[in-house]
């Protein structure tokens, strides 16, 4: 598991191996293992016959992070915290031989993988853009639990210890040198041993700086006047921030504040009770079970049809290149190896939309995340078109116009008139369905949905349509390209507003009820935040449109037929739309109105047509659930009819496609956050009071006991 090696020069090179796993982790073995390794070490110094360390990795990753599976069944505060100190008993005991310790980072160490690092007195990474370092244990509702905190703030200070914490980054090697928290880049392995040797041979001083006698914190420490103000700053802007739904950030900020008032020890201490208590936190479960154990159950493809060999594109085609969506799809197949024909009406169009990809690569290369050799060679593997025949040899064909039928049906038909029998065409939609737009092909079981959001390269969800006449091997094939271009595949059914849109549109009748009952407009956007929620539910209508939120309202209804209950929002979203024509952002009059920037603030007139007639008293929290219970049933809705097809699926669409609260781990997962038993009693009451649309699906508790876990034990992040 570690192999020792010393050379002539007393300089010993730890090798972490553990044979019996795919890369090396955390966990009580490998603290069991340094035990003697550590005691050797000592006695090598004792005796004169240790100069230095260098810890590296006979993997191609460093060093992986914690147990998440460990960490998500974890129910006695005790354990967790025994197992805390013990970590950092472990790091201290690498920090402390008497002799300088370099890590050789020759792959990725994430997590607590990095806090080994982060307790070597010099870190060296091999500088491959693949290498992800860094500690984003925020992003699952944790902290560093080793000391990374307090190691973080005695190497840069609290302001700078603070933003790397709370970002949630994974730095690659040239913006983890610029960050500060590795201390230089090495062209390969050889080049990089031999860096940590001579840094060695020239290093007198084995002292951290927390051990040293004139110790102090880069920046002062949160007595200092400034820090104080600047402590108190961070924490308002973090409570605007996130209305304490996520107690992590607050956390690190917390043993920052703290832990620079202590001695290292006692800081380190201060660290473990603030883990322990977030590691118990439901947020803290919420959230490893959406982007750990949800998503690898997404990443293993356990929704993906069976028997059908592995999709491996080339070359792919974006119809509707020019405009943003087009382009945002075609930088992401070119930031994972795909070359890319861009076609659009004509030429010059088509060229616009190469020139958004171009600036955002310029963007990473002036940032330091690209080099420019690797921003050249993708814009080489572009070709801008208003020819469909470029479209020869592509693998697959996305075509991402304008909601109209018949000019999606269009551009598809030219286009598949130039592809071979083994390549499929891809829609964009948003609202028509694939079974209808697929009536034209001459291959209608080639045909299938890709739903990107907006922004198309960021937003890490799609929805892969299947429409009637959609054959499986086309499903998985759809499934396999977004998988390669890094993004989570979710298989939804050709419904009305598919899964996403459908599940987000009743937030937003939910709000408009609000309003229409005479509930103040600022009252609804700042519930619909302070619940979880990225917007306000009359911004998001104004940026959707009001005119699509009404037309899946009317689909809804074409789709229950006898059976649709008619909402009550229904009648003031047609009168914003066919009485007002208030339409939202796209015509700059909507709930807000817009000045010639873009900025916006709720319109002046909204209460001419929605007289307020609650200002004051008001049930703040009755209203939330209305807001959030909304979304979690007609989630469970989709489940019921086949929609979306697995509690993964359904959680990590809720989150990446229409920003349901991460804290509450989804939309399903809300549920047993909730309460089973206190959810239904909580609809049964809702029901009784604002009608049948908070009526319980008959199959809820069936459908969300299958709570199966996926995932290695391992957090890889």
């Amino acid at each position: 598991m570690i192999n020792y090696k010393k050379d002539t020069d007393n300089i010993v090179t730890l090798t972490l191996d553990m044979g019996s796993r795919p890369m090396n982790v955390i966990n009580h073995e490998i603290f069991k293992a340094f035990v003697p390794v550590v005691e050797q070490l000592k006695q090598d110094k004792k005796r004169g016959l240790l100069k230095g360390v260098i810890i590296t990795s006979g993997k191609k990753t460093f060093l992986a992070g914690g147990d998440l599976d460990y960490l998500y069944r974890a129910q006695d505060p005790a354990e967790v915290f025994e197992f805390c100190e013990k970590m950092k008993n472990f790091l201290r005991d690498i920090e402390r031989p008497g002799v300088a310790v370099v890590a050789a980072l020759n792959g990725s160490a994430i997590g607590a993988g990095f806090e080994v690092a982060l307790a070597c007195h010099h870190r060296i990474a091999v500088d491959h853009p693949k290498i992800s370092l860094g500690l984003p244990e925020v992003e699952i509702g944790l902290i560093p639990g080793g000391g990374g905190i307090v190691r973080l703030m005695w190497l840069l200070g609290i302001e700078r210890a603070y933003q790397i914490l709370t970002s949630g980054h994974r730095y690659n090697p040239q913006e983890a040198l610029r960050a500060g928290i590795v201390d230089a880049l090495a062209k390969n392995q050889k080049d990089m041993l031999q860096q940590a040797k001579d840094w060695l041979m020239n290093m007198k001083e084995a002292r951290r700086p927390w051990d040293r006698a004139e110790r102090s914190i880069p920046g002062g420490d949160a007595r200092t006047p400034k820090i104080a103000a600047l402590i108190r700053d961070l924490a308002a802007q973090l409570a605007a921030r996130t209305h304490q739904n996520f107690p992590a950030p607050q956390a690190i900020l917390n043993v920052l504040a703290e832990g620079s008032k202590v001695d290292f020890e006692t800081a380190c201490r201060i660290e473990s009770r603030y883990y322990t208590d977030l590691v118990l936190s439901k947020q803290c479960k919420n959230m490893i079970k959406a982007f750990w154990f949800d998503a690898n159950y997404i990443k293993q493809g356990f929704n993906r049809p069976k028997g059908f060999g592995k999709f491996r594109p080339k070359k792919v085609g974006v119809i509707g290149a020019g405009g943003n969506m087009g382009s945002g799809i075609a930088f992401a197949c070119l930031q994972n190896g795909l070359e890319v024909v861009m076609k659009d009406v004509s030429k010059l169009i088509a060229e616009r939309g190469r020139d958004i990809v171009r600036n955002r690569l310029n963007a990473l290369v002036q940032s330091g995340e690209m080099p420019s050799t690797t921003r050249d060679a993708m814009l080489k593997k572009i070709i801008t078109t208003e020819d469909p025949r470029e479209f020869e040899n592509c693998d697959l064909v996305i075509e991402t116009v304008f909601e109209n039928a018949m000019v999606k049906q269009k551009v598809t038909k030219e286009a598949e008139l130039y592809l071979d029998e083994y390549s499929i065409l891809a829609s964009n939609t948003v609202s028509i369905p694939i079974t209808e737009l697929a009536h034209t092909s001459a291959r209608p079981a080639h045909y299938v949905g890709l739903h990107f959001f907006h922004p198309a390269d960021e937003v890490p969800l799609v929805e892969v349509v299947k429409g009637a006449m959609t054959s499986d091997e086309t499903v998985a094939r759809a499934f396999d390209f977004v998988r390669l271009i890094q993004k989570y595949p979710i298989i939804v059914k050709d419904d009305w507003g598919f899964y996403a849109a459908r599940a987000q549109n009743t937030y937003i009748l939910e709000g408009i009820t609000l309003l229409q009952e005479g509930y103040s407009p600022s009252l609804i956007e700042n519930l619909g935040r302070q619940a979880g929620m990225p917007k306000g539910a009359l911004a998001l209508a104004d940026d959707l449109g009001l005119n699509l939120v009404l037309r899946y309202e009317t689909q809804a209804a074409a789709h229950y037929g006898p059976k649709y209950i008619k909402h009550p929002a229904a009648d003031a979203l047609r009168k914003m739309v066919e009485e007002l024509n208030r339409l939202g952002r796209h015509k700059k009059a909507g709930f807000y109105e817009y000045d010639d920037k873009g900025n916006r603030q709720l319109w002046s007139g909204l209460s001419e047509h929605f007289p307020i007639q609650y200002s004051r008293e008001y049930d703040r929290q009755e209203l939330m659930d209305r807001l959030l219970f909304a979304q979690v049933l007609e989630a469970v809705w989709c489940m019921q009819e086949d929609v979306v097809h697995s509690i993964a699926a359904a959680n990590l669409g809720s989150i990446f496609g229409w920003g349901f609260p991460a804290f509450k781990g989804g939309a399903i997962q809300c549920i047993h956050d909730y309460g089973v038993e206190a959810f239904l009693e909580r609809c049964a009451a809702l029901k009784a009071k604002y009608g049948p649309r908070f009526s319980a699906p008959k199959r809820l508790v069936e459908i969300i006991q299958d709570q199966t876990l996926v995932g290695s034990g391992v957090e890889i992040m």
